[in-house]
């Protein structure tokens, strides 16, 4: 799934492509109706049609693409999704939807799964409800996440992938910053202190800013604004990495499921 600092690196790219652009039109393509979320696809289409990029910002894991009618196009890759600036005579299998811009540039929606969302809406908090501050911003503090995982009894790892808590994180980077700050992820949330809190919080922001300069991690279907993959698979510490030796202490790799979720961990760096 793209997390915080594919979707980012993805933002990155089209921002230069597509900010200050009008789109001349919009194709949603047969079975991936559910893609329009708002509105009826046809008319999803028209009335994106016509209008002015102003601006490309992110939160957590959502596209948000300002209008020149100040509505706002939310756009959520989830599971597989991205989205690629892309000639037009470039063809992909799983395109499931094209804007075209007056210019001629071509922006595909490409995704596997079919779990993409679009909205388009008045407030973009409307279509990201309940979600907390993003992971990289500076209201993502070490007050907030103690408050936040001092509420909940779940393992820690299950805490700082709600997007509650952490907008942005997911699998990989919970992995990781559980890594860093030499938690083990099946920990209540509720049992950390606050120096443990403190270095968790840290190691969260770290773990996503270290990928951010690598372009993201791909593992499978991810790939970024231009079509390119991550580079950050060959920098984690321990996802994907089960039967493989620690590199602080040498400790094999672990994969075990939490939540439902492939968790892996150092069994001596990250001790209950």
């Amino acid at each position: 799934m793209p997390e915080l600092p594919e979707v980012e690196t993805t933002r990155k790219q089209l921002a230069p492509a597509i900010v200050g652009q009008t789109i001349a039109t919009v194709a949603i393509h047969a079975g991936a109706e559910r893609l329009a979320m708002t509105h009826a696809p046809r008319e999803l289409e028209a009335q994106l049609s016509g209008r002015t990029i102003e601006a490309l910002t992110r939160h957590g894991k959502y596209l948000l693409a300002a209008l020149d009618d100040g509505r706002t196009w939310v756009l959520h890759l989830r599971m597989s999704g991205s989205l690629v600036v892309a000639p037009v005579d470039e063809p992909h299998r799983y395109e499931r939807a094209r804007v075209t811009f007056e210019d001629g540039t071509i922006l595909r929606f490409n995704d596997l799964r079919k779990f993409g969302t679009w909205h388009l809406v008045e407030d973009p908090r409307d279509a990201m409800p309940n979600v907390g501050p993003d992971a990289v911003s500076e209201a993502f503090t070490t007050a907030w996440l103690r408050d936040q995982l001092g509420r909940r009894s779940v393992a820690v790892k299950s805490a700082l992938l709600d997007q509650k808590v952490a907008a942005g994180v997911g699998n990989i980077y919970a992995d990781e910053a559980c890594y860093i700050a030499g938690v083990d992820p099946r920990t209540s949330a509720n049992t950390l202190g606050p120096r443990r809190v403190a270095r968790l919080h840290d190691a969260v922001v770290e773990a996503l800013e270290r990928s951010l300069t690598d372009g993201g991690t791909t593992f499978s279907n991810y790939v970024d604004g231009l079509g390119g993959e991550g580079l950050h698979k060959t920098r984690v510490h321990v996802f994907r990495r089960d039967g493989e030796p620690c590199d602080r202490c040498g400790s094999i790799i672990r994969k075990i499921r939490l939540g439902g979720r492939g968790t892996h961990y150092c069994p001596r760096c990250q001790r209950r």
